[in-house]
């Protein structure tokens, strides 16, 4: 948990609550038990559950989005660049601590209509779409960011149905072929 102020406390601790047991799954009043904080407290900063997912989202996009464009800005060629995420996610789906990527289990909780949530999903899903095409722009294979998008989301589905690494290093071997 990181150190500081009230309103992180209150985000990290239901970032953790959240991931782990789901956001329908998770009460209020157990995320301001566990975080230690007063219910005026948690209202001071979020006026609803939606707005603290809401911030759990925000900055779970922004760590994700680091931590992809971190592991390809390892490696100089595009094609060492897209493997080197396939390997990040292999490396994160085989954690004891993994319970699924974080979007798409919010995603699978939410009703349809819950717009201003799930564009912040979407937001993040484009995002990784977004870095394969950059990766991919100096060799002229954008067109691809589609294609290695649907690998690598349909990658952590899978691995989430199967509770094993075989979806991932499939998805990754799709990729080293088509790039």
């Amino acid at each position: 948990m990181r150190k500081g102020t009230v309103r992180n406390q209150i985000v990290d601790t239901a970032s953790r609550l959240f991931y782990k047991q789901g956001y329908n799954a998770t009460g209020i009043n157990q995320i301001i038990d566990e975080a230690g904080v007063a219910k005026a407290s948690l209202y001071q900063h979020f006026h609803s559950k939606e707005d603290l997912l809401a911030a759990y989202l925000t900055e779970k996009g922004i760590e994700t989005n680091a931590a992809l464009k971190a592991v390809a800005d390892q490696h100089k060629n595009p094609k060492e660049k897209v493997l080197a995420i396939f390997d990040f996610l292999d490396k994160l789906t085989n954690q004891n601590d993994y319970y699924g990527c974080n979007f798409l289990n919010i995603a699978s909780e939410l009703p349809v209509d819950s717009t201003r949530l799930r564009n912040l999903i979407r937001k993040q899903k484009d995002d990784v779409r977004a870095l394969f095409g950059e990766i991919l722009k100096p060799v002229k294979k954008e067109k691809l960011a589609d294609e290695l998008y649907m690998l690598f989301d349909g990658a952590l589905i899978t691995n989430k149905v199967h509770g094993s690494g075989w979806p991932v290093q499939t998805a990754r071997r799709i990729a080293e072929k088509i790039i």
